[in-house]
């Protein structure tokens, strides 16, 4: 991963849980999913101008705490309404304890 950034360390982010963080004035949602895969999505509700990273984490999808959309964290697509626009994926690596993220790779939008 050539474009690859170092955000955080593994232990940073807890099962089921969500930590921001900011690449290039672009705002993701660095989250550990139930079974302590690591994923990056983009951190802004594409129904309204809320931070995911403040939602709720079930399984492999990221719940917006305001109104209660649910994103997919392999895809970004959104599961629930209200919204209905996906968020992206980014390519993420982990290297021995430190969590890189790529923003020029998106695997989803």
């Amino acid at each position: 991963m050539s474009g690859a950034v170092r955000v955080c360390a593994v232990s940073d982010v807890g099962v089921s849980a969500a930590l921001r963080v900011v690449i290039d004035g672009l705002p993701i949602a660095v989250v550990k999913d139930s079974v302590g895969d690591i994923h990056a999505i983009g951190d802004t509700c594409t129904h309204g101008d809320i931070s995911l990273s403040e939602g709720f984490v079930e399984d492999d999808t990221l719940e917006c705490w305001a109104h209660g959309s649910k994103f997919s964290l392999a895809t970004g697509k959104p599961l629930t309404l209200p919204a209905y626009e996906p968020v992206p994926v980014y390519a993420v690596s982990v290297i021995g304890d430190d969590v890189f993220i790529d923003i020029t790779v998106t695997l989803a939008v």
